[in-house]
């Protein structure tokens, strides 16, 4: 990456609550007993801090797609260690990662926007990724199931072994406080 264009894009850090995002969106919850996004999200860190003279891109989604892709592999290979070699194939991880960054990006998705609507676009994609990662756990996880995975109440009361009214109130709850958090 050229001098130039690295004043156009963010700095890494501030991709860590997206990235984790991403990676609790792809990991099966039972799962992040044995695998922590967030240390896999480290390691995506390590691995693009040294890479960074590859970087080819000059605007914060030419990194943040660059930065899902080593994610990917990055959760690939944790996952490939933790199951020995009986995982899901990588390109199958890739694609699950970029529909959740599709759907995410969705919730705040802009007809056309000019550049001045993209940055502001970006902005709130980053403050939605940490708003979503101050909340309760369970609240986090029901909102991510719904509004991300795109799962019926149902499904979530099955997966988290919660009542259908258990779900309702927590999604209700976690949807309230992603709002003031969100300043909406």
């Amino acid at each position: 990456m050229t001098e130039g264009s690295a004043a156009r894009v963010r700095p890494l850090a501030q991709y860590r609550e997206y990235l984790r995002l991403l990676a609790r969106l792809q990991l099966d919850p039972r799962l992040q007993t044995q695998l922590d996004p967030s240390d896999v999200v480290q390691e995506t860190l390590l691995k693009a801090h040294g890479a960074m003279g590859q970087f080819r891109g000059k605007t914060d989604n030419e990194l943040a797609a660059w930065l899902r892709k080593i994610l990917a592999n990055t959760l690939a290979d944790a996952l490939r260690k933790l199951h020995r070699g009986n995982g899901r194939p990588d390109h199958s991880l890739e694609n699950a990662l970029e529909e959740s960054s599709a759907r995410i990006e969705a919730l705040l998705a802009a007809h056309e926007p000019s550049p001045s609507q993209q940055a502001i676009h970006n902005e709130q994609l980053h403050r939605l990724a940490k708003a979503l990662g101050e909340l309760p756990e369970d609240q986090r996880l029901a909102v991510e199931m719904k509004h991300l995975r795109g799962l019926s109440v149902a499904q979530i009361a099955e997966q988290m072994a919660k009542t259908r009214p258990a779900i309702i109130g927590l999604l209700f709850r976690g949807l309230k406080r992603l709002r003031e958090l969100m300043g909406e």
